[in-house]
């Protein structure tokens, strides 16, 4: 009995973690479609600017406006290009938590596989014992039917 309360144990430690580790990979999930969202609105941004820049009705345009233009867009790609960064990086810590999900989860089921095994054999063994019992019992009644009959019914 003892071996089962440890696997319990086990089980109940091991699907704390599993939770606790759910838990993180939601979170870094959430936080990557957050730094694409981000992405996706200075990509937007981005194009836009270049769009109305492109588009300027004003062509009487200074060059220290054309400077200005030039490195606010520079600017602005250096920002798309770290955005990207941190989304590569969430995206790796996305596999790594899927990873540990995912080990959880066989440790898991090994865990409940074993407790299945041992919880069958116990019984097993607990049916063998209520079967030497009955039989056993089953023995004394049927030798003291035979004494009863050879003494003629005489105790």
């Amino acid at each position: 009995m003892p071996a089962m309360n440890s696997i319990a144990l086990a089980i109940e430690v091991t699907t704390r973690a599993r939770e606790h580790s759910a838990t993180e990979l939601a979170r870094i999930v959430q936080a990557a479609t957050a730094a694409q969202g981000q992405l996706d609105q200075l990509e937007l941004y981005a194009a836009d600017t270049a769009s109305r820049w492109g588009n300027s009705v004003d062509k009487q345009i200074t060059t220290e406006l054309m400077r200005h233009h030039y490195q606010f867009l520079d600017r602005l790609h250096h920002a798309i290009s770290l955005q990207r960064n941190v989304l590569e990086s969430l995206g790796i810590q996305v596999d790594v938590a899927k990873n540990a999900l995912l080990q959880i989860e066989f440790r898991l089921a090994g865990l409940k596989q074993v407790s299945a095994k041992k919880r069958h054999a116990l019984n097993a063994q607990e049916t063998r014992r209520d079967q030497r019992q009955m039989d056993e019992l089953a023995a004394g009644q049927h030798s003291r039917q035979v004494k009863q009959r050879q003494t003629g019914g005489r105790t």
